[in-house]
């Protein structure tokens, strides 16, 4: 027997329950009932039962989710790192050290916090995602996380030669910057009070540099003690660069600050380095003064090389951004503005008939924060007596500066042959990749502060996994750029601008991307933390049946078609573990 569906015109098609049979050649079949009275779900279950299976009264007694985890971001996490050899690159051996290790990077990158709040995240029975069980970590102690962290710490060397064998070369270029982030507590081994990037100058913090190849994919990082000068860190990475990674020649590219004259004269030369970097203002403002910068170079260009007897053996090429010059005239103008609203109110209390403010050290204490607080205290003329106060801006002061608005100078050991003034400019812009892993490292995506640990070799460590994390992440978003905001056509990008002082240009398909917040296929354009949060609704669940909770399945549940185009875009499927 069998249930047949006949069309029936305009009207319901008839459901029929009937019987065939076989005379000769032909086949016969007879109506047995009319079923169309019957409700759907009952005809599905005769359906069922004609074709040999049972039927119960409800799907509870057959199939329960004992568990549902967010899955679908640590499937895109780990399969990266796989793609990556990234468990490899940790050791060759296979140790639950490895295992841990691993499991706390992709922990930084999918919902980073403490150790131990990572310890309640990988516990079978505490755990907020599948990464626990993906890894087959069952059971975690207190004591295994953090020996993992130290095993991982002892790593830290092997595992940056490896990666500098695969991303750095002889004659390569190599970007170079520091930063530094606040620490909890005041009993660090490396904590000290120094310059703040963070604004939190009354916490102690660290100090870490990161070097990262040209595209600003990260090779190594080193932490220092937090009252550390960016160029005292720099001799560090020659060592590191000549006599660790084994390179004989590299660029190295850094900032103003970093690369100074004598930091050239002690490290970089006596290696046999060379290097990119930039000017100072008051170095900019001499070679005016002395005419070895001619502001007419610029009518009708907006870069050009030029010597001085200041820097032997170099090449200067001055850049003038007219952008940059705008901006840089209103944030001068604004900064004037804000320092003459401040000081009016100062010489009106000194001026007022009840309780004016007396004494020159007084006014003085309260004239020299507001010039602190604004910066342009060279640009005003001040006189203080113990009864009055009086000021004027310095017009010649402010015409000085205002002449050099817009102009850059970068400064580079490296001959017209090697490398052109135009590529010089662009490899001092890239240092900008160095600034936006900090900017994931220290906030957005691994928030690498505040830093829990006291023992230095735990706080290098924490540094060094939050590295790795970014290792990582860095090739997830290159993975994904079609997908996110990211401009994913950068040649197409390069070929639209006209020049490398002027700014970067954005290519005709992530315009289009970013208007309509869809991409060309028709899926919605994500930031990268968004979409991990929307693949973490990708769901891995524990099926079982009430009489043998035991003998558990796992499924994972359908993607969307964002998700599907995530994981295809990572050569990846989504990831069932038995």
């Amino acid at each position: 027997m069998f249930i047949d569906v006949v069309p029936n015109g305009r009207s319901a098609p008839a459901v029929l329950l009937r019987e065939s049979w076989r005379e000769g050649k032909r086949v016969r079949k007879r109506t047995i009932a009319n079923l169309g009275a019957l409700p759907p779900a009952v005809i599905d279950g005769l359906r069922v039962l004609l074709a040999g299976g049972s039927v119960v009264a409800r799907p509870q007694e057959v199939f329960e989710i004992q568990r549902s985890l967010p899955h679908g971001h640590v499937a895109a996490v780990i399969g990266m790192m796989r793609k990556l050899d990234l468990p490899r690159l940790l050791s060759r051996t296979v140790s639950r050290e490895r295992d841990l290790a691993l499991a706390m990077i992709a922990g930084r990158l999918i919902a980073p916090a403490s150790k131990l709040a990572t310890l309640r995240a990988l516990s079978p029975q505490t755990a907020s995602c599948s990464l626990g069980r993906v890894l087959d970590l069952g059971v975690i102690e207190e004591r295994e996380i953090y020996a993992a962290l130290d095993w991982l710490g002892a790593q830290q060397e092997r595992i940056e030669r490896t990666l500098a064998r695969r991303h750095l070369k002889d004659g390569t270029l190599v970007l170079y910057d520091v930063s530094s982030s606040y620490l909890e507590g005041r009993c660090c081994e490396l904590g000290r009070h120094g310059y703040s990037r963070d604004h939190r100058p009354d916490l102690l913090q660290i100090v870490y540099g990161l070097l990262c190849d040209r595209d600003g994919r990260p090779v190594a990082i080193e932490v220092f003690e937090g009252d550390t000068g960016d160029p005292s860190t720099l001799p560090a990475q020659v060592e590191k660069l000549k006599h660790r990674f084994g390179l004989q020649h590299v660029v190295l590219v850094g900032d103003r600050g970093m690369i100074t004259a004598a930091r050239i004269r002690d490290d970089l030369k006596p290696a046999g380095l060379d290097w990119v970097t930039s000017l100072r203002a008051p170095q900019i403002q001499a070679l005016a003064e002395d005419g070895a910068l001619q502001l007419s170079l610029f009518d009708e260009r907006n870069l050009g090389e030029i010597t001085s007897p200041d820097y032997p053996g170099e090449r200067l090429i001055v850049c003038r951004n007219p952008d940059l010059a705008r901006e840089r005239a209103r944030k001068r103008e604004d900064l004037l503005a804000a320092t003459e609203r401040d000081l009016s109110r100062i010489a009106a209390s000194v001026r007022r008939r009840h309780a004016p403010l007396r004494g020159k050290a007084q006014i003085g204490l309260a004239v020299g924060a507001v010039v602190d607080a604004h910066k342009v205290a060279k640009h005003f003329a001040l006189s203080i007596t113990d009864d009055s106060f009086t000021y004027s801006r310095k017009p010649e002061s402010i015409a000085r500066e205002a002449r050099l608005d817009g102009l850059y100078v970068i400064r580079t050991s490296l001959p017209a042959a090697a490398m052109d003034g135009a590529a010089a400019v662009r490899a001092y812009k890239e240092l900008a990749r160095v600034e936006r892993a900090f900017r994931s490292l220290k906030s957005i995506d691994l928030q690498i502060r505040p830093v829990h640990h006291w023992i230095e070799p735990r706080v290098r460590a924490h540094v060094f996994l939050c590295m790795l994390g970014y290792y990582v992440e860095w090739h997830l978003r290159e993975a994904w750029a079609p997908i996110l905001f990211h401009d994913h056509d950068r040649a197409a990008a390069q070929a639209q601008r006209v020049s490398p002082v002027a700014a970067a240009e954005t290519s005709d398909a992530a315009k289009r991307k970013r208007a309509t917040r869809r991409t060309d296929d028709g899926l919605p354009v994500s930031g990268f933390r968004d979409l991990l949060d929307h693949l973490a609704t990708l769901t891995l669940n524990l099926v079982a049946s009430p009489h043998a909770p035991n003998a558990a399945i796992t499924l994972t549940a359908n993607p969307t078609p964002l998700q599907a185009r995530a994981l295809e875009l990572l050569g990846l499927a989504p990831m069932r573990v038995q």
